[in-house]
């Protein structure tokens, strides 16, 4: 069968490629074109467009760049009506293909299928019609998001998270049970002292926001020391800019999970690296830093629908590690925070407890081949 994927991002890349590797798994016929990423090249088919072309955040280079989303939009509802596939597959990236799904659906009969949803249940909550009207399928990562796609009589399929399988995929792996002198010899980190990992974000603006404050937290550990998981689009030097003069702080580059595994907590900038580091079972503290914080906090309130940040206490359904957004990350908070969480703190036992009732709701690896294997069926119905 023919598949036309559709993504915006690189998680989008690496999701939409492990997917394509358990379609062609499960079909070993299948036939690829995307508008994709360097990793969806690797496993095959045909690459319309990069989405490094088109991947415009935010209102002001949407709107500076408008001329050229249409074109890419157009450009791909061309290509989709020219080659006629068997599915086409959304991955996330809602601006773009929500639009996408509503031309699918009102010119021509293929089925359109959502894998990783819209986070609707955040905000836009009224794209609901949308994806009701113009989706064949949603199949979701994240747990919670059945009952709310059930509250608008939207019946979805969730298919486990890939966050799950990348680590289990890590633990089989030859550093999945890596002793800390091991760790220790390979990377060149002493391990004289157990270790606090930083992970302030993959964007510049995040680092710039928050490593600041993570630094300063944890070297008020002086027992404890500080390790940096530097991502790899940002340069080395760019994190040095904020290590206090004087001060040692390692950086690690492409080992996030070697170092969240050997440390005993962690400071994490709010995304998908929370639910890692709570699959990984490392006690944490949500760190979002934003300047003006007292207007996004009042903002957040009455834009998001939800009460939570963390995809952790998303699932969880409570505050099972501590968030500290906006004005609410601060040098006291933090400190306070960090200390709830390390050996013998306050907090660090009932977050361990909540980590266990987390890996129950996220079930078994296997995601990407659930939903391909879902897939396959409902198009086999359709024919």
């Amino acid at each position: 069968m023919k598949y036309y994927l559709i993504v915006g991002e690189a998680s989008g890349d690496l999701h939409a490629s492990n997917l394509m590797k358990s379609l062609k798994s499960a079909d070993p016929s299948a036939d690829f074109r995307y508008f994709g990423g360097d990793l969806m090249q690797a496993v095959g088919g045909s690459l319309v467009k990069h989405y490094k072309e088109m991947a415009y955040m935010g209102f002001i280079p949407v709107i500076t760049h408008l001329g050229t989303i249409v074109r890419n939009m157009n450009k791909c509802k061309a290509d989709i009506k020219m080659w006629q596939p068997d599915a086409v597959i959304l991955v996330d990236y809602p601006g773009f293909n929500l639009k996408i799904a509503n031309y699918v659906h009102s010119k021509t009969s293929i089925p359109v299928f959502y894998y990783i949803s819209p986070k609707i249940w955040a905000w836009k909550e009224y794209r609901i019609k949308n994806i009701r009207r113009d989706v064949d399928r949603l199949y979701s990562i994240l747990p919670f998001e059945v009952d709310f796609f059930k509250k608008h009589s939207y019946e979805i399929d969730y298919v486990g998270n890939p966050c799950v399988d990348a680590i289990s995929s890590f633990k089989k792996g030859p550093y999945g049970n890596e002793s800390l002198s091991a760790f220790s010899a390979r990377t060149g980190i002493e391990t004289t002292k157990p270790i606090i990992a930083l992970l302030p974000g993959s964007r510049k603006q995040e680092i710039k926001d928050n490593l600041p404050l993570m630094i300063e937290a944890a070297m008020e550990f002086p027992s404890y020391q500080a390790v940096i998981a530097g991502a790899p689009s940002i340069d080395k030097s760019y994190y040095s800019r904020y290590i206090p003069e004087g001060t040692s702080i390692p950086i690690l580059f492409d080992e996030t999970y070697s170092l969240v595994q050997q440390s005993v907590s962690a400071l994490v900038t709010s995304g998908t690296a929370t639910l890692e580091t709570a699959i990984l079972g490392v006690p944490q503290v949500v760190c979002y830093y934003t300047p003006a914080g007292k207007l996004i906090s009042w903002l957040r309130g009455m834009v998001l629908k939800v009460k939570y940040i963390s995809l952790v206490n998303l699932i969880g359904g409570r505050e099972v590690v501590k968030e500290l957004v906006a004005d609410g990350m601060n040098s006291k908070s933090l400190k306070e925070s960090l200390a709830a969480t390390l050996p013998g703190g306050s907090m660090r036992e009932s977050i361990l407890e909540g980590y266990s009732m987390i890996h129950k709701a996220l079930g078994a690896p296997g995601a990407s081949d659930r939903a391909a294997e879902k897939m396959i069926a409902r198009l086999q119905r359709y024919s």
